[in-house]
């Protein structure tokens, strides 16, 4: 009666479960989102416990069931680990309690008597095997002047730093600060303004004017001007310990790119409450020498209109 009712609850539970988790496969549009839907994952790994627990317990009734009829029967059955204890003698050559008046010692101490134990095979074949290495490290690195591990680890970084300028130079697109270029598109600057009010404006003040941090609508930069020392500054940080953190763990370089390019285009307003100027003067080298060029391209022409 009580295995009958036990089965008829099990068979309940299998089908009411597959019917809920039926009927939720129909319904919800992401039955397995665990953040949406936790009651179907709940649901199926209980029904999956409960299965597997199932099968367990049959299983172990079974061998007990046959081991009653063994006893009953006077069958004495074989040791399954029998394997197991046969490997264990052999890798270890233990004696048995039985058979160790063979190996006991004449000296004792204090009635304690001593086992001639031998070795264990395990040991002496990984003792074998430190003389192998240590001849072959020795040939390796002492005769044959192998690389030593500084060596080596010199050589991984080369390595790496020759994959990593591959990668830059074929990458389309990965932005640094030599290829960062000015963003001038409006999705572009809201996006960078977005980004800045959440992360920058605590020091900068929304409108740039600086309160923690520095002023950045005038023409005075602490670490440089133009979007690439602007990128710079906001990917490795500022100064050592009075600049700000380093954002490149938290930003990605698009956005960063972004952010650069908003700041550039806050230059030349007017924020109520702006900090005063802090740094150097900036003036881009590439609007100088371009001037200079026109310039001299200019006076040029005046000379062979004059000729």
């Amino acid at each position: 009666m009580k295995r009958s009712f036990q089965s008829t609850v099990y068979v309940i539970f299998v089908i009411v479960t597959f019917i809920a988790l039926a009927k939720a496969f129909m319904v919800y549009e992401n039955p397995f989102d665990i953040y949406e839907n936790p009651l179907v994952w709940l649901a199926l790994i209980g029904f999956v416990l409960v299965v597997v627990l199932k099968e367990i317990v049959n299983v172990y009734a079974l061998k007990k069931a046959t081991d009653l009829q063994n006893e009953k029967d006077g069958i004495i059955p074989e040791d399954p680990n029998l394997w197991i204890k046969k490997l264990l003698v052999k890798w270890t050559r233990a004696k048995a309690i039985d058979q160790e008046e063979d190996i006991i010692l004449d000296h004792n101490y204090d009635g304690i008597r001593e086992l001639d134990n031998s070795l264990p095979p395990w040991w002496v074949y990984m003792f074998y095997a430190t003389i192998v290495f240590a001849l072959v490290y020795l040939v390796r690195f002492e005769v044959l002047d192998g690389d030593s591990q500084i060596v080596e680890y010199n050589k991984a970084v080369a390595e790496a730093k020759r994959e990593v300028n591959k990668y830059r130079a074929t990458a389309t697109d990965l932005i640094t600060a030599e290829n960062v270029t000015l963003l001038t598109d409006a999705k572009d600057l809201a996006r960078g303004k977005a980004v800045f009010n959440l992360n920058c404006a605590s020091c900068h003040l929304a409108d740039g004017g600086g309160q923690i941090g520095p002023n950045l609508t005038d023409e005075y930069w602490i670490l440089g001007g133009g979007i690439k020392n602007v990128f710079n500054t906001i990917h490795n940080g500022g100064r050592d310990g009075k600049g700000m953190i380093a954002w490149d763990k938290t930003l990605k370089a698009a956005d960063i790119a972004k952010v650069a390019s908003y700041v550039i285009s806050l230059q030349g307003t007017t924020p109520a409450n702006a900090k005063a100027p802090q740094g150097e003067k900036w003036v881009d080298p590439n609007a100088e020498e371009t001037k200079k060029t026109t310039e001299e391209t200019e006076e040029v022409k005046d000379t062979i209109k004059a000729k």
